[in-house]
Order: C-alpha cells, then sequence, then structure tokens
C-alpha cells in the first residue's frame, strides 16, 4: 500500500488500510519488553481493523447469534457459540494465551490461537482477519517478526489457497461451536501453509540475483538508462508498476521517471494501461518471454506432508 493508489473501491481500501493498521501495532507489540494478553487488547485490534463500519460495533463482543454463510450459495455453514457465553470463552482463551501451552512449538500454538478465536467468533465482523492477526502476534512474541514467516496471508491469497482455508476450517468446526474436536488437521494446514510460503520466498531470492543480472544486460543492450532496471524489476516480481513508485524508489523527477517508463514501453518491456494518473505498467512482450522462461524452470514447492510436489 506504500505511497500507491490502490486498484480497489473506497469500501475495500479503508478494509485494507485497517488490517494495515493493526499488523502495523502486532510488530510493535511483538518487541514489547513487558506484554500479557487481555480482551481489550483483543478489541482494540478488531476496532483499529473494522473501526470505519461502525453500524457493526466494532471493537464490541457482539450481543447476539452468528453466522458464516458461503458467500456463493448463502448455506450457513458455521454457527458460533451462543452470545451469552463468549465473555466467559474469552477468559479461557486469554488465560491460555498467557499460560497455557508456553511449551508447545510456536507454530503450533499460533495455529490452535488463530482457531479457537475463529471458532468463538466474538465479533460481528473481522472474526477471521482477527485470528489470522493473533496467529501473527503470537510468534512475534516469540520473536518470528520477518512479515512472510509470522503470517500466512500471502499463502492464503493464492488462487485455491484460500478456498482450502475455508475447507480446513470447516473440516473442523463441522458446522457449529464443537470445541473437544481433533485439530490435527487444522495444525497439518497451518503448518504446510507457513512451509510452503517459506519455499516462495527462498525461490525469489534465489532468482533475485540471476533476474536482475540479466535486466541489467538487456537495458545495457538496448542503450537504456541502467536506474530503470529497478523497474523491470518491480514487474517482474509484483506485475505492475506506477510511475510514482518508480520515481521514489529512484529518487527521479516526475518527467525522468515517465521518460524511463515511455522508453521502456517503446522497447517492448512495458506495457501501458489507462491514463495520466491512473496510469500504470505491466509486463510487455519482452517481459512475458523472460518470466515464463523462469516459471518453466522453477522447481516445484515440496509438499512437506504429501510425495508429491506443488506446483505455482
Amino acid at each position: 500500500m506504500e505511497g500507491e493508489p490502490l486498484e480497489a473501491s473506497g469500501r475495500v481500501a479503508r478494509e485494507i488500510a485497517g488490517y494495515q493498521q493493526a499488523l502495523t501495532y502486532i510488530q510493535v507489540l511483538s518487541r514489547a519488553p513487558r506484554f500479557r494478553y487481555d480482551v481489550g487488547l483483543l478489541n482494540a485490534l478488531n476496532f483499529m481493523m473494522i473501526g470505519h463500519h461502525r453500524d457493526k460495533t466494532p471493537g464490541v463482543v457482539r450481543p447476539g447469534s452468528i453466522y458464516v454463510r458461503n458467500a456463493a450459495t448463502g448455506e450457513v455453514v458455521y454457527e458460533g457459540p451462543d452470545a451469552e457465553a463468549v465473555p466467559g470463552l474469552l477468559d479461557e482463551l486469554i488465560a491460555w494465551l498467557n499460560a497455557g501451552d508456553l511449551d508447545a512449538p510456536s507454530y503450533v500454538r499460533a495455529a490452535m490461537a488463530h482457531f479457537n478465536l475463529v471458532a468463538i467468533h466474538p465479533w460481528r465482523d473481522g472474526n477471521g482477519r482477527m485470528s489470522r492477526a493473533l496467529q501473527t502476534l503470537l510468534l512475534g512474541r516469540d520473536q518470528i517478526l520477518t512479515p512472510e514467516f509470522s503470517s500466512i496471508e500471502e499463502w492464503l491469497g493464492i488462487g485455491e489457497n484460500t478456498t482450502d482455508y475455508c475447507r480446513a476450517l470447516r473440516a473442523v468446526q463441522q458446522g457449529g461451536w464443537k470445541p473437544h474436536g481433533a485439530t490435527l488437521s487444522w495444525v497439518r494446514f497451518c503448518l504446510r501453509a507457513h512451509h510452503l510460503q517459506a519455499q516462495r520466498v527462498r525461490r525469489r531470492l534465489a532468482e533475485a540475483g540471476e533476474v536482475w543480472m540479466l535486466l541489467e544486460e538487456r537495458v545495457d543492450a538496448d542503450g537504456l538508462n541502467t536506474r530503470s532496471v529497478s523497474a523491470l524489476y518491480e514487474v517482474f516480481v509484483n506485475r505492475r508498476l506506477r510511475r510514482s513508485r518508480y520515481q521514489a524508489d529512484e529518487g527521479l523527477s516526475q518527467g525522468q521517471a515517465a521518460r524511463d517508463l515511455r522508453e521502456l514501453a517503446a522497447k517492448g518491456w512495458l506495457q501501458p494501461y489507462g491514463e495520466t494518473k491512473g496510469r500504470f505498467y505491466e509486463p510487455g512482450p519482452r517481459m512475458r518471454e523472460i518470466k515464463a522462461d523462469f516459471a518453466r524452470r522453477a522447481e516445484p514447492l515440496r509438499d512437506p506432508y504429501s510425495v508429491s510436489d506443488v506446483t505455482v
């Protein structure tokens, strides 16, 4: 989000900004020398996330029943515990967060914190985001601070993984509040997500040097300014680039940045879309060829719980 206009509606932009604020606070809390979990903290994080939805009483425990529906069919797939039970369940969860199973592996304990909070479903909105954020906070308090390893959001946002996430929850929840069910499949899902996401990070790092050197060679051969490699690398990694991002990264004037991007587009490296302030750039034919070549050569991710590999 930093420095970039979002390609989203105002409503979605506010949702993302709220989540960003909560996760930024979680990073601060992860380094706090004195810290304890409490219900007030969880309510405050929920308010940060959905405070713009005043009609949903952000930061306040729900007063009534709550149901999770399948967005496609409208079918109820989960019913949370009775509202009267929620304060007591939150107190139990807080007690466990502060003192329970402290010798358990960090990733297992964080996965269970995620599951228990989303099962209680204590607020009218933001329960999924809050549960994933709590998982990140537990890992952060154990000094697992790098976002790629303290959060599985990147993995969950890829294609079918979002659907798999919902399936993994439903398989254990079985439609309603069942506090004594087996959770092994859920823990396995979370550990697998962390493992595969870490492999993606390692693969990106392994590619980075090779990609950068190749782009430097091609830019030099085209007689373009060496600084434009950063624009091409951004498009290689993130697919989309705006002039403002390139301008800030390289410390350029607006005119210099616009000129560089026009030259890259003219040489077939970038493909422009939109006009004036709405313009952005995606891979042109030459960049698409390089991306396709690296995709063909990439080793598949190794599923830690299966003999087969995962192609992503």
